[in-house]
């Protein structure tokens, strides 16, 4: 199965992959939600995750996809470098983590090695991961900082999560703090751009 939102990235890939003689693509999904129900209707061996994709991202559809019990496995695709995703996906359940500028003939060996069982991740992005090292933040960290990436004001962050407004001051204040931000809108990006949130 290919989840993919842009169409003609989707159908490229769908493509490539039913030129190989032993790969056959039985679903296509352009959303995350889309992605769920055609796992659960196909049982593809293999569904391939684009991250970026409307409703849940890839990494969520992964969790999700685990914690369901899907017999599959799960290769996450990404035009994103950043080693905190490669982490979430593992994380996540995913058995593969390549990126999009990747050759297709590698995308075809991903498949057919995580179909085996073996993982399969690019080397540049698994050394980025180890040093980069984990998340500073704690989980209500990383919930708040979340919750404020859409720039409403604290009193409707604090609503939504059902804390006070100086308790996510000071939950963003620690996050600012371990990203060495000025802000939190720069904390916000520091956290996405490690892939963190």
């Amino acid at each position: 199965m290919i989840a993919e939102d842009q169409t003609m990235v989707r159908q490229a890939l769908v493509a490539l992959l039913e030129l190989e003689p032993d790969i056959e693509v039985v679903a296509q999904a352009a959303t995350g939600d889309e992605a769920l129900a055609m796992a659960a209707k196909h049982q593809p061996d293999v569904a391939v995750l684009d991250i970026e994709m409307p409703g849940p991202t890839g990494i969520e559809v992964a969790s999700e996809l685990n914690r369901s019990g899907f017999a599959g496995k799960v290769v996450i695709v990404t035009t994103f470098d950043r080693p905190g995703y490669l982490r979430a996906a593992m994380t996540a359940g995913a058995s593969g983590f390549l990126l999009k500028d990747a050759p297709a003939a590698d995308l075809a060996a991903a498949i057919r090695r995580v179909a085996v069982g073996e993982r399969v991740v690019d080397p540049s992005l698994a050394a980025a991961a180890l040093a980069q090292g984990d998340s500073p933040l704690t989980e209500r960290e990383t919930e708040v900082l979340t919750a404020s990436a859409s720039h409403d004001a604290i009193a409707d962050i604090a609503a939504r999560l059902h804390l006070s407004p100086g308790t996510v001051r000071n939950h963003l204040s620690g996050a600012i703090q371990k990203l060495g931000a000025r802000n939190r809108a720069e904390a916000v990006q520091i956290a996405q751009q490690k892939g963190w949130l």
